[in-house]
């Protein structure tokens, strides 16, 4: 009776033993699961909801739409005073006053005098055409900008992760960064070039500006207009105009990338150095921890595009209609680049640069902020 006793009760240790080495019994099969498949299992379920591919697309998207819609008056503003017509009215105002060219007034009056003219426009297309104005071509603007950013952010940071899987043993480094971003760019800005040149066409449709307060004749009626226009007038190589100025602009997108990325180790950098302190963060912790990606994002932006700025201006006059006699003004980018420099000199390569650099800094950081935010709420990282 006492080793039965003893025996139930071995038996009985043993089997409470037993489940802290193979766990769970199946309820479908009655198998029983090894402790090291569960937790393979669970962090390939950590890994699958990590990895959300349709998550950079919405996030993207989301980003640019919002991004686009709050810098519009800026974005017009910028596309006038990068065309050779707007320019020509500037220099007429300039001569009309008595005012010489900037690049005889010194950095400190011709920088002065450049932020003064830039104001004045935009309070003008206020004041001349209306408010509705200051989101002439948003339309296209928003078709152009939410597929061209989804796709951009797609192709970014799913292409980060299959270069870095495939070819760096799943460590991110600055050459994937730099590969991913020229693959993206150039994926993105052929895709959408016929959009941009749309939107471009539209803004500089300056019928309203030469007869203001008249129901005055417009060259395009809407985009689709401008389409078949340009189709019949261009062929369909015409919607592809400006293209090579596009891949040259891969370059700061490509920069961009490159400096957020590194902005964001520094600052993941950071706060794990916080974390393994043990100390409390303090409020500038706070601050950098909530704004930090924020300004990395407009800071890499300010850099890239005042560095490649030039090209802006050239892929802006590539993508203008025709002239009245049927010409093209502007036939090549080589062309485009040095036309510009003969006649109007090196300063034009930087017209609107004011107005790009107010609206693409602000542009940035609350696309990229909207990214990140879009991506903590699916549930994955960038």
């Amino acid at each position: 009776m006492t080793y039965s006793t003893q025996a139930r009760a071995s038996h009985a240790q043993a089997d409470e033993a037993r489940p802290t080495s193979l766990s769970l019994q199946s309820q479908e099969i009655g198998q029983i699961i090894p402790a090291d498949t569960r937790e393979d299992s669970g962090n390939l379920k950590a890994e699958q909801s990590r990895r959300k591919p349709w998550a950079h697309l919405l996030a993207g998207g989301l980003g640019g739409m919002t991004s686009a819609t709050l810098t519009s008056p800026l974005d017009v503003l910028k596309t006038r005073l990068q065309s050779n017509f707007y320019q020509g009215q500037i220099i007429a105002s300039r001569q009309a006053r008595g005012i010489p060219p900037p690049a005889q007034l010194g950095y400190l009056r011709g920088g002065l005098l450049h932020f003064t003219e830039t104001f004045q426009i935009l309070f003008s297309i206020h004041k001349i055409e209306g408010w509705r104005a200051l989101f002439k071509g948003l339309g296209p603007n928003l078709t152009g900008v939410v597929p061209a950013r989804a796709i951009n952010f797609y192709t970014y940071g799913n292409g980060k992760r299959i270069i870095s899987d495939h070819f760096n043993g799943g460590r991110e480094a600055a050459w994937v960064h730099i590969c991913a971003a020229i693959n993206a760019g150039i994926v993105t800005g052929t895709a959408t070039n016929p959009i941009w040149l749309v939107k471009t066409r539209l803004q500089l449709d300056k019928s309203r500006a030469e007869k203001a307060g008249t129901a005055s004749l417009r060259k395009y009626k809407n985009s689709l207009d401008c389409v078949r226009q340009t189709v019949r007038a261009e062929g369909f190589r015409g919607l592809y105009r400006g293209l090579t100025a596009s891949y040259l602009g891969v370059t700061e997108s490509t920069l961009q990338w490159f400096l957020y990325e590194q902005g964001k180790l520094y600052l993941n950098g950071r706060q794990a150095r916080l974390k393994s302190s043990g100390r409390e963060p303090s409020i500038t912790d706070q601050a950098i921890a909530w704004g930090g990606k924020v300004g990395a994002a407009g800071s890499a932006k300010f850099f890239a595009a005042l560095v490649t700025y030039p090209h802006e201006v050239v892929r802006t006059r590539m993508r203008q209609a025709p002239l009245e006699d049927g010409r093209l003004k502007y036939t090549g980018l080589v062309q485009c680049f040095s036309t510009i420099w003969k006649e109007e000199g090196i300063a034009s390569l930087y017209g609107g640069l004011t107005p790009h650099m107010l609206r693409v800094v602000p542009s940035a950081a609350i696309m990229f902020g909207m990214y990140e935010f879009v991506l903590r709420l699916c549930g994955t990282e960038a």
